[in-house]
């Protein structure tokens, strides 16, 4: 989810405080304060003029730049591999566990699992790991990641369990492959709910006066370690077989571990960085603030109306790679198509924000929801078109594998609309003062989205797309046109009401504020 932590980064650099009045950018300033505005700008944050520099008028002297702790590069350098070790295997997991028997909705509902709890449970596992260190919460965090991705390929590495060619429509699996990766899905959550806040506020800790930079830098890092993670898997698993992406996550969390273990300091022991003054917060207390935020009616409301965005996003790993399987290909590339996620988010960041950064953040947040459902509805066009979705292009790809990518891409796309300024509205929205606790509960509608778009998402395919198929020689269902569109439609459906609600909660809100 690069957009969501782009967004997450970009709060945190603004959480930072502001220059006294009257700093401004010298006219031959250093190389490292043009990169800072550079990134500021790339990265759609930039807006005002504090934002760029950090010297003074008085600061006619030619300074040395600062240089980031070892620590900074080693907490970057774990992202690199954690991200490998995630994006590596995260196209696949619905396939994978089909192939291995779970039937036609288990992969999908244990799939909105896993991202439910990567992105609920930081609000409990970031706590806690300001109290106990980043450093033993990294550890900690990769023994779980490792354990967690050496359980989901147990069953076929050692367990004598066998992989279909096809995705099984029924349930076949015994207890020797359900329990580990009931097991496995709740390491890897555990687990990836401790790394965001750990390596994010490690580099937030180490930056110094270039946090622009220094989260730059992170983010790009973040996209670099998805590229790669996806290229390793696809290497792998066509040489190889599909279950060794899981020994490709393993790898890259054991690297991560050893970097951690031999490279990486707490910030907070670091001669020289400003000692950490966070206060700290009980469980029980997290459980309370969860309440109290919760029953804010307007802030509950607008978590369940932007949910409807991430209902669709999860769909990426759920319905997409369904349809690409059962209904394009036998042996669909999705990790390659997946790649235009990243692809997209890199190189139109600053289109975006170049030409819609003014734009008031609920119209963002409502164009990027209508994006991503039209997102859904191109899908259309390979079923009526000549020889339908397996018909290829320049003999290089099924069509209804192009418009599949296009479909990725458009998401990306939608998310450049939306995740930063969801942030920002969250913001203006929390009561006065009570800003930090209202955006520690913003990726709630991303939890909500995934756990209810794992189920819903494999319905939608396998009881509306897929009805009245009829399954080829090549093992393919030749789905019947108007049920394949009504399934698209829905998916579109879904975005619109969803757009369609957020402005009429906005438009609700207003008349509140105005009474």
């Amino acid at each position: 989810m690069l957009s969501w932590e782009a967004s997450v980064i970009n709060k945190k650099i603004d959480s930072l405080p502001r220059p006294a009045p009257g700093y401004a950018r010298q006219a031959h300033g250093s190389v490292c304060h043009d990169f800072s505005m550079w990134y500021r700008i790339l990265f759609g944050t930039y807006s005002t003029p504090w934002r760029i520099s950090m010297a003074t008028p008085a600061d006619t002297t030619q300074q040395q730049p600062e240089t980031f702790p070892s620590t900074f590069w080693t907490a970057n350098l774990t992202e690199l591999f954690e991200r490998g070790a995630y994006y590596s295997m995260a196209s696949f997991v619905v396939l994978y566990l089909g192939q291995l028997g779970l039937g036609d909705y288990w992969p999908s509902t244990l799939n909105g699992i896993l991202w439910t709890l990567v992105y609920f449970l930081p609000i409990l596992s970031g706590t806690i790991a300001d109290q106990v260190g980043f450093r033993k919460s990294l550890l900690v965090a990769f023994v779980l990641l490792a354990s967690g991705y050496f359980l989901m390929g147990f069953p076929v590495w050692f367990g004598g369990q066998f992989m279909s060619d096809m995705v099984s429509d029924q349930i076949t699996a015994g207890v020797g492959v359900v329990a580990p990766i009931m097991i496995a899905i709740v390491l890897i959550g555990l687990g990836g709910s401790v790394i965001k806040p750990c390596i994010s506020g490690t580099v937030q800790k180490t930056s110094g006066s270039r946090a622009t930079l220094a989260f730059g830098i992170f983010y790009m890092v973040i996209n670099i370690g998805s590229l790669v993670g996806r290229g390793i898997s696809y290497v792998v698993r066509t040489h190889y077989n599909l279950s060794l992406i899981f020994a490709v996550a393993v790898g890259c969390s054991i690297v991560a571990f050893f970097v951690v273990m031999f490279l990486y300091k707490d910030s907070d022991t670091i001669p020289g960085l400003a000692k950490s003054v966070k206060p700290k917060k009980s469980v029980s207390r997290i459980l309370i603030d969860m309440v109290l935020v919760l029953k804010n009616v307007r802030f509950a409301l607008f978590l369940l109306v932007s949910s409807g965005f991430f209902f669709l996003y999860s769909q990426v790993y759920n319905v997409l790679p369904l349809y690409l399987k059962k209904v394009v290909e036998t042996n669909p590339p999705v990790d390659i198509y997946t790649m235009a996620n990243p692809f997209v988010i890199v190189f139109c960041q600053l289109l975006i924000t170049k030409k819609f950064g003014t734009m008031k953040p609920i119209r963002s947040i409502i164009v990027g929801i209508i994006i991503i459902g039209f997102s859904m509805l191109i899908n259309l066009y390979p079923i009526f078109a000549a020889g339908g979705v397996r018909a290829t292009v320049w003999d290089v790809i099924p069509i209804g594998s192009l418009f599949i990518t296009l479909t990725v891409a458009l998401i990306a796309f939608g998310e450049l609309f939306t995740s930063a300024r969801t942030y920002e509205y969250i913001g203006a929205l929390a009561p006065k003062g009570q800003e930090g606790l209202f955006l520690g509960y913003a990726n709630l509608p991303m939890a909500i989205g995934s756990l209810i778009g794992g189920p819903a998402g494999a319905a939608i395919f396998n009881e509306i797309m897929c009805k009245d198929a009829v399954k080829l020689d090549t093992g393919l269902l030749q789905l019947n046109p108007m049920w394949n569109s009504i399934g698209w439609l829905v998916l579109m459906g879904i975005g619109f009401v969803s757009a369609l609600s957020m402005w009429r909660y906005n438009a609700w809100l207003r008349k509140l504020n105005a009474d």
